[in-house]
């Protein structure tokens, strides 16, 4: 298994005696003492955002496999996982709610968009949400995506907020006198939303007669700008307010994901090339220095890909939800070769297959990005 595998799983299982009273490991509090963990970013990050109204009604609530835990715990998202090895309570999400299209989605009654934070008396300071861009809407699943005339061509446009990281970004700070505490640990993952609106235009404007060199092109400076805008916001309004400890996570391998697969091999390539000209740019224009940690999730999902038993995998290209969403999916939606009996306890085989859904991790996918967030954070001295 990886060594970086093992450093951290040993990590976070000494974290994880320590706060069930064990010692026997000593002392593993991290070298910071963090207080809290504040996190922008999307679906990867986003911890229930939509865990209202017909979401929570069938399950849901996170881009996961809901109400399984990887190997037992019952952490589902990468940041739960990490504020485990961190000795900090479990990460909520800041603003709840969907924006449903009535008529298209069911309406059970506490879909109203609510903050949990400062701005009310709140502590949920995990801002991510799914279908988060870097600075635009609609996002992936936003309202404004539903189309009236064929809602079969809609997706998953069920009514996601999709605020923009610079809107999560600005909300904090007006919630929290503007300024970030040098005690915090800021997590910053997003980029991938981008892709997946890049992909979609390219295939679009292909269609309708522009050359592929000119739709392509159009793509890469959208990616470009995109990462300039996120590198922006984590200069000029995360660490330029006060955040001592920032982590920027870059886009993971996305061209390896069951959805970029099935779209063939022009659909991988544009893929890799949108993700990789965003994560150039985004460690160009970083401003460096010993108070920002840059983690290479691209790499380590590509390594994954490669050496999938060395990560304790079985599966790096299948989906294992037959949700239409991760967002809905249980141990009650899992493809028949690893759901379990009805009696059974959680589905562990599904923990060691690398994607829920077209693009998103199971439980266990989660785990190994927050190893390796973590290995990455002791490497800094921070853990």
């Amino acid at each position: 298994m990886k060594k970086f595998h093992v450093l951290t799983t040993a990590l976070a299982a000494a974290a994880f005696l320590a706060g069930c009273g064990g010692d026997s490991a000593g002392d593993q509090s991290p070298r910071v003492a963090f207080t809290q963990m504040v996190n922008f970013g999307d679906s990867l990050s986003d911890v229930g955002t939509y865990d209202v109204g017909v979401v929570k009604l069938q399950g849901g609530g996170h881009f996961s496999i809901n109400g399984v835990g990887a190997t037992g715990l019952l952490y589902i998202n990468w940041t739960e996982f990490l504020a485990a090895t961190l000795h900090l309570p479990q990460p909520c999400a800041a603003e709840t709610g969907l924006d449903p299209v009535v008529g298209a989605v069911p309406i059970i009654g506490d879909e109203t968009a609510t903050f949990h934070d400062a701005s009310n008396g709140g502590t949920c300071l995990n801002y991510a949400q799914g279908g988060s861009r870097v600075t635009l809407q609609p996002g992936p699943g936003n309202r404004a995506l539903f189309n009236a005339t064929d809602p079969s061509t809609s997706g998953d446009a069920l009514g996601a907020l999709t605020i923009p990281v610079h809107d999560q970004i600005v909300n904090y700070l007006n919630h929290n006198s503007q300024a970030f505490s040098p005690n915090a640990l800021v997590t910053v993952l997003a980029g991938a939303n981008d892709v997946f609106v890049q992909t979609a235009t390219v295939t679009a404007e292909i269609t309708a007669g522009l050359p592929q060199d000119q739709a392509v092109g159009g793509a890469v400076a959208a990616m470009k700008q995109a990462a300039d805008d996120l590198a922006s916001d984590v200069n000029t309004m995360i660490l330029a307010k006060g955040a001592t400890h920032v982590v920027v996570v870059n886009i993971p391998d996305a061209s390896l994901t069951p959805s970029a697969t099935q779209s063939g091999a022009s659909g991988v390539a544009l893929t890799k090339l949108l993700v990789q000209t965003f994560n150039g740019e985004l460690a160009t224009k970083l401003q460096a220095g010993s108070s920002l940690l840059l983690v290479d999730a691209f790499t380590a999902s590509e390594d994954q890909a490669t050496n999938k038993a060395q990560y304790g995998l079985t599966d790096v290209a299948t989906s294992v939800c037959t949700s239409s969403s991760s967002l809905v999916c249980t141990k009650n939606t899992l493809i028949p070769s690893v759901a379990p009996a009805a009696s059974a306890a959680p589905a562990t085989a599904a923990n060691t297959f690398e994607y829920a859904d077209g693009v998103h991790p199971t439980p266990y996918g989660y785990r190994l990005l927050s190893e390796l967030v973590s290995e990455q954070l002791a490497i800094k001295g921070w853990l």
